[in-house]
């Protein structure tokens, strides 16, 4: 089909008709998910060890290809490999960037939609629909690993974005428990900043935005109890300054 064929078409519609979708070629596309959590006070990432090729072996992001006939956006693509992973239906999930080039797959040109989510640790061990080891991995074990693919530089994307983002919202209240100790929390949001706050300052701020509710509860832990709290549920918030 050329230009000039196109100009003897009287509708749209007749346009249409006619349109053979794979006169041009396509690049491979696809949606990888950075999914992450707290455990222990470390922040992990979800990772799968490929079990076929290509990068069989290879520790990669879980995603895969858009299915055509059931995704109707990325964002349901990306939704679809979050519960085939870990089972969570509608977790903090926020799109990060498109990157794609014709040197990051050996299959072919390829581009790929990264997202980044939060959630409550959950045990994901074991393997996937396809047969992938699955498990958590520290950003410590991130640095010094071999990734498939470009992945190792789209984790770095996504860890940029979700320390910038934790600054000045509430998105850091998404890897905690059901109920958890302003410590807790505060500890939450430095770990996803990589940044020290200030306690009072930092306790202050969360009590002004009235984002989180005391409960007639104290923690379990050792020493002296500590009073139990849950977030309230008017998320998104921002702050007028970042934290």
């Amino acid at each position: 089909m050329t230009l000039n064929n196109n100009m003897n078409y009287k509708s749209e519609k007749e346009f249409l008709n006619q349109y053979d979708a794979k006169e041009f070629e396509s690049p491979l596309v696809t949606v990888d998910l950075c999914i992450f959590t707290l455990i222990e006070n470390d922040l992990k990432v979800l990772m799968v060890k490929r079990s076929s090729f290509p990068e069989k072996g290879k520790l990669a992001l879980p995603g895969g290809f858009i299915d055509l006939n059931s995704d109707s956006s990325i964002e349901e693509t990306a939704l679809r490999k979050l519960l085939n992973k870990t089972g969570v239906k509608s977790p903090y999930l926020e799109q990060v960037s498109t990157i794609g080039n014709k040197s990051r797959d050996p299959r072919g040109w390829s581009v790929t939609t990264l997202y980044f989510a939060l959630l409550p640790y959950v045990d994901v061990i074991g393997a996937n629909e396809f047969g992938d080891e699955v498990k958590w991995l520290s950003m410590e074990d991130v640095a010094i690993n071999s990734m498939a693919f470009d992945h190792k530089e789209l984790i770095h994307l996504a860890r940029k974005r979700l320390s910038n983002k934790v600054s000045y919202t509430d998105i850091g209240f998404h890897v905690l428990p059901q109920k958890f100790t302003l410590s807790q929390l505060q500890k939450a949001f430095e770990i996803l900043m990589d940044h020290k706050l200030e306690k009072k300052s930092f306790r202050r701020r969360m009590m002004a935005a009235d984002l989180v509710q005391e409960l007639d509860e104290v923690s379990a832990e050792r020493g002296r109890p500590a009073a139990l709290y849950q977030a309230k549920s008017k998320q998104p918030y921002f702050f007028a300054r970042s934290l």
